[in-house]
C-alpha cells in the first residue's frame, strides 16, 4: 500500500501568497472599494460588522443591473466587509486599520513600489 500525498489545502487563516494582476482602472477599483470600507468600519465592533456585511450583500441582491452587481468594486467592497468580519470574530474588540495586518502589508507594498519608480 502506498501513502497517501501530503494536502496541499492552504489553511483558511493563512495569506495567500499570489496577488491577481488587475488592470490599472480595476486595480484601482479594488482598493477605492477596500479604502471606503475600512473607513466606514473604523471603530466598529464585530456586531456592528456583521450587520454592515449583511446590508452590503442585501444591496447587491437588490441591484437590478446585473453588470451593476459584478463590478470588481462592489465586490471589493464585499470581500472588505467578510474580511473585516473575521478578523474582527477573532481579535474582538473595534476595527483599526492602523492595527490591521493586512492594510499595513499593502502601505508596504505600496511604498516598495513608489520607491521602486
Amino acid at each position: 500500500m502506498s501513502t497517501p500525498a501530503p494536502s496541499s489545502h492552504q489553511h483558511p487563516d493563512t495569506p495567500r501568497t499570489r496577488a491577481a494582476v488587475l488592470p490599472d482602472d480595476l486595480a484601482d477599483r479594488v482598493r477605492a472599494g477596500r479604502a471606503a470600507v475600512r473607513r466606514r468600519a473604523f471603530g466598529m465592533t464585530h456586531r456592528e460588522t456583521v450587520a454592515a456585511l449583511h446590508r452590503t450583500r442585501l444591496q447587491q441582491l437588490d441591484c437590478n443591473h446585473e453588470d451593476l452587481a459584478k463590478d470588481v468594486r462592489d465586490l471589493a467592497e464585499l470581500a472588505e466587509w467578510k474580511r473585516i468580519e473575521q478578523l474582527l470574530a477573532v481579535t474582538g474588540g473595534v476595527y483599526d486599520p492602523d492595527a490591521d495586518a493586512t492594510v499595513q502589508d499593502e502601505r508596504t507594498a505600496h511604498a516598495a513600489r513608489q520607491r521602486a519608480g
